[in-house]
Order: structure tokens, then C-alpha cells, then sequence
């Protein structure tokens, strides 16, 4: 399939569509510079029903609702957004070159926010979309533990991970399970006695059927039925950093793209912000960095070429 380029190079290309890429366009398009969003409408925040600790909504935000503002205050100051799935990256001379379907554009400089994808459990995708649009099933204690507050919860996981999110989750309520995905629990010797000490329980799955109602998730294991008003998933998530893989920028062990203090990455004029990068998953954390991301993508072209108003 034959691919052509677009006409103007552009000063940035922002890969990704979530918080951390829109405030980049935002902050990006205000420095009067040419600038490109490509998504694949798979950011994390578009599935987030209602988020209470964003600040300035103090009754809330829907993730869709969010996204669509920065959307139009990104275009609002001349940010070009296009929903294609960049599938390859490379640098040519001393301009990046992102391929997508049918297409190419190329940038002086990139900032890669594709985030992470999380791994749902085993249940039927209508029942995962029904039970995350309810707050029946979550993936964030840090984002919206505060909304279990006394409640039953059960945590999907094991080993250090879930073990971790449980007793996170055990300032929040002493009612918890922790239930393993597949078999026996993974935990140490002072994990198991850690849980225990806390009143946490453990229960062995994986879990065989899953029942909705209006404000509980029931679920069976092969020896119990519990009911909860939220099931945490504390499975791990998966690393969306192929494309930092590709133009050579250094990863770390678990994937997440290198960045220093000005989310400069190993690779000149390639930077990344957002949960991509190591660090906390939230969304104000992730838009923090992408203003930093993006101030320095300013100043770095300016050293180039100097950034004059006509």
C-alpha cells in the first residue's frame, strides 16, 4: 500500500488523544506552533464513568465529558485533532515520520502519549463496559477509593500487586476480599500474615459467574458467592510504548518510556508525558507533565530556529 506524505511539516505531533496529549496541544497551539494530535479513541479517561477528584468539578466529571472539553479548547487555538492510529515511527535526517493508514505525516519534534491499557478481568465485554459505566467494577483505588468508603469490596488479584492494592484499599473499608484470578494466591508468608492481621480475607478463584444489579456486582468463585458494591481489578496493565521502542528511546524494565525532568526521552526532540512514563496514573499528574512536555518542546525548537511572530 502506497503512503503519501502531508504537505507541511509540522513543529509537533502529539501521539494520543488522553489528558496528557490534549493539554500538550493546548499549551502547544498557544506557543503559536503547528501542531497534530493523533488517537486511536482508546485513551483510559474516556472509560472513567464519573471522576470526583479532578480538581474544579467538585460534584464531578464524566472522562467523556472531560476529553471533549480539551478537545475543543485544543482546536479552539488552531490544534488539528485526527482519529488514526499512528502504527509506525521513525526518524529520517532530522524529522520524525509517523505512518498510519494510507498516510504520513512528518514533525521536527513528537510527544508520545499513548498510555496504558489496563487487563480487565475474564467476563464477557457487555458485562466488563456495564459493570465499569456503574462503578460496579473499577480499576483506580487512588482515583475513587473514597466512593467504597465502608462499603464491600472484593480486589481481583495476587502477589505483591494485589496484595498492595487491598491494604491500599483498607483505609477506605474493613469489609475486603481478596480474591486470586487462577488458582492458589501468590502471596508471601508476611503477605498472607500482613491480610490477616488487617480482617482482609482471601478467597481462591478464578471467579465462574458474574451477576449485575443496581448497586452490587455479585460474583462466584468455585467455593463462594460474594456481593460487592465494587470489584477492583489489581491485574496489571499493559505498557503502550511500542512506538518509543521503535525510534530507539530507551524503556525501562517494565516498558514505560525513560524520561528526565523535562520529559526529554534518549532520543533528541522525542519526548513522552502521561502513563506512559513511570510514575502516579492520574490524570493531573499526566497533564503536569504534558505542560512540561510541551514548554520544552518550545524552548528546543527555539534553539533551533529562532520562534519569531511575523
Amino acid at each position: 500500500m502506497t503512503t503519501a506524505f502531508e504537505d507541511e511539516v509540522k513543529d509537533c505531533l502529539v501521539i494520543g488523544g488522553g489528558p496528557a496529549g490534549l493539554t500538550a496541544a493546548i499549551y502547544l497551539a498557544r506557543y503559536h506552533l503547528s501542531v497534530t494530535v493523533f488517537h486511536d479513541n482508546s485513551s483510559r479517561a474516556s472509560i472513567i464513568p464519573m471522576s470526583h477528584n479532578h480538581a474544579g468539578f467538585p460534584c464531578g466529571v464524566s472522562g467523556t465529558e472531560l476529553l471533549a472539553r480539551m478537545n475543543a479548547q485544543a482546536q479552539f487555538y488552531g490544534a488539528a485533532i485526527r482519529c488514526r492510529k499512528i502504527t509506525t515511527l521513525h526518524k529520517v535526517d532530522n524529522l520524525f515520520v509517523a505512518e498510519f493508514e494510507n498516510g504520513s505525516i512528518r514533525s521536527r519534534a513528537v510527544l508520545l502519549a499513548t498510555g496504558v491499557v489496563n487487563r480487565p478481568p475474564a467476563m464477557p465485554q457487555p458485562t466488563h463496559d456495564e459493570a465499569v459505566a456503574h462503578g460496579l467494577l473499577r480499576y483506580c483505588p487512588v482515583c475513587d477509593g473514597f466512593e467504597v468508603t465502608d462499603k464491600p469490596v472484593g480486589v481481583l488479584g495476587t502477589g505483591t500487586k494485589g496484595f498492595k492494592e487491598a491494604v491500599f484499599l483498607r483505609s477506605y473499608t474493613k469489609d475486603l476480599t481478596l480474591i486470586s484470578p487462577e488458582g492458589v494466591h501468590e502471596l508471601s508468608e508476611v503477605e498472607t500474615s500482613s491480610l490477616t492481621h488487617l480482617g482482609i480475607r482471601m478467597e481462591v478463584g478464578p471467579i465462574a459467574s458474574t451477576y449485575l444489579g443496581n448497586d452490587v456486582i455479585r460474583i462466584t468463585t468455585p467455593t463462594e458467592t460474594y456481593s460487592f458494591a465494587s470489584l477492583y481489578a489489581a491485574l496489571g496493565s499493559d505498557i503502550c510504548s511500542e512506538l518509543a521502542s521503535q525510534v530507539g528511546a530507551r524503556l525501562s524494565e517494565e516498558g514505560c518510556v525513560a524520561v528526565d525532568g523535562h520529559q526529554r526521552t534518549t532520543v533528541p526532540g522525542f519526548y513522552a508525558a502521561g502513563d506512559v512514563v513511570a510514575g502516579l496514573d492520574q490524570i493531573s499528574h499526566a497533564m503536569g507533565q504534558a505542560g512540561v512536555a510541551a514548554t520544552t518542546i518550545r524552548n528546543d525548537l527555539g534553539e533551533q530556529v529562532p520562534l519569531l511572530r511575523c
